[in-house]
C-alpha cells in the first residue's frame, strides 16, 4: 500500500513538473501601458496632446457677473428698468495640428448666460440683438429676463484662410480697454466670412475678407404713413405728379456679401491698420397701388441698389516705459451708406432706425444707411464718421485704469429731409386724415417740420473711466462709469420727455397753428455706471 501511495505521488509530481515546463514556455500577457496625458509646447502654455492623436488643445474660458445702473431723468411710463444684473460663462476651444502646410487650427467659442433688467442701460456686447436687425427673444415678451446661448465662435484656419462665424476683419480696436464697449467704433464681434490673409514678413499682412451682410445692415428710412398704418409706405410721383402709395422693404434684402480688405501691420512697439469694406443697399422693387390705398397694385417702382462703403484707420501704441503693460489705442472711421462700419449706434444697436439711447430720450437719433427719394425712387445713403482714444494705466501689477472716449456724427442727404417732407404734405391731402407720427418729418415751411425729429443731423460723445482690481491672477473686479451725450447738429426738436402728446393730432394742429409752444431740446445726457467680477481660466 505505502509503495503505491509512493508511485501516485511521483507521478503526480512528474506531470506537475512537465506542466510547469511547458507553461514557462508560453507568452505573458502584460496589462496595457497607461496614455498619460502630454503637455503641447509647440504653441504655448495651456495646449496638451488629445490622447491617441498628433492634435493640440487648449481648454479656457471665463465665469462673470455684472450690475448695472442707469440714471434717468424721466418717469414717463414705458421706459424699462434702470438696473440690470447678468451671470454669463464663456467655454473656449482651441485645437491646433501641424501639417505639410502649417498649422490647421479650429476654434470654438460658447458664450450663455441669464440676464435680467438692462432696458436701455446698454445691450451693446450682448447678444440682446441678432444681426443689428431684430430684438432677440427672451424669457418674457418685453425682453426684461432673459437666457440665452451663443455659438460666438466657430471657424477654421488653414493656409492662410479663414473659415466660419469669426470676428471681422474690419475692426480694429473693437472696445479692448472697456467693460460695457460705450464707445461709438466698430465692433462687429462675430460674423459669418470666408477670408485669406497673406504675410510678407516683418509682421505685414493683408487680407481680404468676404462677410455676411446681415451683421451690418441698418433699416432704410421709411416714415409711416395712411394707406397702410403698419408697413413703410411712401408716395410716388410719375411726371411730376402724386401717382400712388407703395410697400418698400425697408429692412434691406440679403443679396450680395460684405467685401472687406485690410492691411495689419504688427511689431514690439505696437499695431496700426488700415481697412476698407463695401455693403449693398438692396431694398427690391416698389409695389404701387391705388391712391386711395384701395385694389392691387399693378406698377413697379425700381429701385436701384447702391453699393455702399466704409475706410477706417486704426493705431495701437506700447507704452512700457510708462508702466509695463499700457498702451494706447486711436481709431477713426467714416462711412458712406453703412454706419454700422462707422459704428456710430454701437452702443444702442441698429435693429430699428430710431433705437433710443437713453432712457426717457428728449428726441431719438436715426440710424438709416439711406432714405428713398419719393421723387426718384432712388436710394440717398447718409454719411458717417467716428473717432476713439482708450488708454490703459497700470498703477501696479494689481491695479490699472482705462480712459476713453469718442465722437461721431450722422449726417443725410442734403435734400432728404426736404423731399421727405414735400411727399409727406401729399400723403397728408390724399388720406385726409392727421398721420402725423413720430417718424414724421413734416410738411416743410411749417412748425412742425422744423421742430420734428426725423432725419435730423445729429452728433454722440461718450467719455468714461475704469478702475479695475487683480487680486490674485486670472481676477479681476471691476468698475466703470461712462457719460453719453447725444444732441442736433443744428436747430432744435420736439422735447418727448416734456411734450409725450406733442406728435398726437391736437398736439400738431396746436404747433403748425402757433397756439401751441412745445417744450424743444437741442441735447440729451446721461450717466451710467456698471461694475463686474471675472474669473478667466
Amino acid at each position: 500500500m505505502k509503495l503505491l501511495k509512493s508511485s501516485l505521488l511521483g507521478s503526480a509530481a512528474a506531470f506537475a513538473a512537465v506542466g510547469a515546463a511547458h507553461a514557462a514556455d508560453l507568452p505573458v500577457k502584460k496589462a496595457a501601458p497607461i496614455e498619460y496625458v502630454r503637455v503641447c509646447s509647440a504653441y504655448g502654455a495651456g495646449f496638451f496632446y488629445i490622447p491617441g492623436t498628433d492634435t493640440c488643445l487648449r481648454v479656457s474660458g471665463r465665469a462673470r457677473f455684472e450690475g448695472g445702473y442707469m440714471a434717468s431723468n424721466s418717469r414717463q411710463t414705458g421706459n424699462g428698468d434702470t438696473s440690470g444684473y447678468q451671470g454669463r460663462m464663456r467655454i473656449n476651444l482651441d485645437a491646433r495640428t501641424q501639417t505639410a502646410y502649417g498649422t490647421l487650427r479650429a476654434f470654438v467659442r460658447l458664450d450663455a448666460g441669464s440676464r435680467t433688467g438692462y432696458s436701455g442701460i446698454g445691450f451693446s456686447g450682448t447678444q440682446a440683438r441678432i444681426g443689428q436687425a431684430y430684438n432677440a427673444t427672451g424669457v418674457d415678451e418685453v425682453n426684461r429676463s432673459q437666457q440665452f446661448v451663443n455659438v460666438d465662435k466657430a471657424f477654421i484656419q488653414f493656409a492662410g484662410l479663414t473659415a466660419g462665424r469669426a470676428s471681422s476683419f474690419f475692426d480694429f480696436y473693437a472696445h479692448d480697454f472697456e467693460i460695457t464697449a460705450s464707445t461709438a467704433g466698430s465692433d462687429n464681434a462675430s460674423t459669418n466670412l470666408f477670408a485669406y490673409t497673406g504675410t510678407f514678413g516683418n509682421g505685414l499682412s493683408a487680407t481680404l475678407s468676404v462677410e455676411d451682410p446681415v451683421f451690418r445692415r441698418t433699416p432704410i428710412f421709411a416714415p409711416t404713413g395712411p394707406a397702410t398704418p403698419t408697413s413703410p409706405v411712401f408716395v410716388s410721383y410719375t411726371r411730376g405728379a402724386p401717382s400712388a402709395f407703395g410697400n418698400i422693404d425697408s429692412i434691406q434684402r440679403e443679396r450680395l456679401p460684405d467685401f472687406v480688405g485690410a492691411l495689419r501691420l504688427d511689431q514690439a512697439w505696437g499695431s496700426a491698420q488700415i481697412s476698407a469694406a463695401t455693403h449693398e443697399l438692396n431694398v427690391g422693387n416698389i409695389v404701387l397701388g391705388a391712391p386711395t390705398g384701395s385694389g392691387t397694385g399693378i406698377n413697379l417702382g425700381h429701385t436701384n441698389s447702391v453699393q455702399a462703403w466704409a475706410v477706417q484707420g486704426g493705431l495701437k501704441i506700447n507704452m512700457p516705459f510708462v508702466a509695463p503693460g499700457d498702451a494706447l489705442y486711436l481709431q477713426g472711421a467714416y462711412a458712406d451708406g453703412a454706419q454700422l462700419y462707422s459704428g456710430y449706434s454701437a452702443f444702442s444697436g441698429s435693429y430699428q432706425q430710431t433705437a433710443a439711447t437713453i432712457q426717457g430720450q428728449k428726441f431719438v437719433q436715426y440710424f438709416s444707411d439711406a432714405t428713398i427719394n419719393p421723387f426718384t425712387g432712388q436710394l440717398q445713403t447718409s454719411q458717417t464718421f467716428t473717432a476713439v482714444a482708450s488708454y490703459l494705466h497700470y498703477w501696479s501689477p494689481d491695479w490699472r485704469s482705462a480712459v476713453f472716449g469718442s465722437y461721431g456724427e450722422q449726417s443725410f442727404s442734403q435734400g432728404a429731409r426736404l423731399a421727405q417732407g414735400a411727399a409727406f404734405n401729399v400723403a397728408s391731402t390724399l388720406a385726409g386724415s392727421n398721420p402725423y407720427s413720430t417718424n414724421a418729418v413734416g410738411v416743410p415751411g411749417t412748425r412742425f417740420y422744423q421742430l420734428s425729429q426725423a432725419l435730423r443731423d445729429t452728433y454722440q460723445f461718450v467719455a468714461g473711466a475704469s478702475l479695475i482690481w487683480s487680486p490674485v491672477k486670472d481676477l479681476d473686479i471691476g468698475l466703470e462709469g461712462y457719460y453719453t451725450q447725444i444732441g442736433l447738429k443744428s436747430g432744435r426738436a420736439i422735447d418727448l420727455d416734456k411734450n409725450p402728446g406733442a406728435y398726437s393730432a391736437a398736439g400738431i394742429t396746436g404747433i403748425n397753428a402757433g397756439t401751441f409752444v412745445p417744450r424743444t431740446a437741442t441735447q440729451d445726457s446721461i450717466s451710467q455706471i456698471r461694475f463686474r467680477v471675472q474669473r478667466d481660466f
